[in-house]
């Protein structure tokens, strides 16, 4: 699945949620990045290889035992990063596929259900794969209290020394978006977790969470708060990439998700979750919509979600940058 754009620089990337200026600068790959900016690493090509490649661009070195995190979709969900695309990354770093089960009813929510729905997406028969919260979870320490006290993960997480945080961006129902941040927060999250978050720290019960939905704007800030605990927990030795592909207005924990209307874009890669979920945003917000390749639905999703502000929000706690370099990488191949 490849999309190669002809109108790539985004140097006057405008987000239209808010009319937030972004400053997106398209920059040479060899080029420097200035300090106020983090880079954020693109390409239009979604293959295994490329994946291999974009993640090779941020120059890591990862030891010890390493997650990748990524969502094993939801029965009857056909969106989700397939096993194909995503084994020669994984197999490079000797990785495991780490997930955590749903708080919702459905093919994931509790540990039987959800090995077989793994099973079935083909995930095993391929990977080391770790429920890391099918024997508990445990509470680490959240930097931004405003909303949540604590955040509730899987407690397998303190057997991994490195994540590759590898999300699908897509619409959600919820967050009005899915990406890296998404992934980190609700992804990493136990059952219990997801409904604390969900509830902006209401509740951990997710029989009762739906009674307890708080303010739209704090569920988005618990979100963000969510991740940099995750990201501060794994003391920063995590990346960030965003697969571009397959963009329902639906998540991958939709078992009958709308058939995406936007067509493919590509890959992208950062150390600051911030930068990359924005330079996302601001992919499908400058976008021009062509037959069969429009981008309104995924973006009236957004914005009747106020999702945007959840990059506002974390680069407000110190979590990244909204401002980044995109740096195409598809001419050094």
């Amino acid at each position: 699945m490849k999309k190669f754009f002809s109108l790539f620089a985004l140097a006057t990337a405008m987000l239209s949620c808010g009319n937030n200026p972004t400053e997106a600068n398209v920059e040479p790959a060899n080029d420097s990045v200035p300090a106020a900016a983090s880079t954020v690493y693109f390409t239009s090509e979604i293959s295994p290889e490329s994946l291999v490649r974009i993640y090779e661009q941020l120059g890591v070195n990862p030891s010890g035992k390493v997650a990748v995190k990524i969502s094993t979709g939801e029965g009857g969900n056909n969106h989700y990063l397939k096993p194909t695309l995503i084994r020669n990354l994984v197999e490079k770093v000797d990785g495991t596929i780490v997930e955590c089960c749903t708080a919702y009813g459905g093919t994931r929510q509790d540990p039987k259900k959800h090995w077989e729905t793994i099973h079935q997406h083909g995930f095993d028969s391929i990977f080391k794969v770790d429920l890391m919260d099918e024997f508990g979870d445990m509470r680490i320490p959240i930097q931004d209290s405003s909303r949540l006290k604590y955040d509730l993960v899987g407690e397998h997480l303190k057997n991994y020394d490195f994540m590759i945080n590898l999300a699908h961006f897509k619409g959600h129902a919820m967050g009005g978006f899915g990406g890296v941040m998404k992934n980190a927060s609700i992804g990493v999250a136990s059952t219990a977790g997801k409904a604390y978050i969900h509830s902006a720290g209401m509740t951990e019960n997710p029989d009762t969470m739906w009674a307890h939905l708080p303010e739209q704007d704090h569920f988005l800030e618990s979100m963000a708060a969510a991740a940099q605990s995750v990201h501060n927990y794994m003391k920063g030795n995590v990346v960030y990439i965003n697969v571009m592909n397959n963009m329902s207005v639906d998540c991958d924990c939709d078992g009958n998700p709308a058939k995406p209307e936007l067509k493919d874009m590509g890959i992208l890669a950062s150390l600051d979750p911030v930068a990359v979920d924005q330079a996302c945003l601001d992919l499908v917000f400058t976008h021009k919509a062509a037959e069969g390749d429009d981008e309104k639905p995924l973006i009236e999703r957004i914005n009747r979600q106020h999702g945007t502000y959840i990059t506002d929000y974390a680069e407000k706690i110190g979590f990244g940058s909204k401002k980044y370099n995109l740096v195409n990488i598809d001419n050094n191949k």
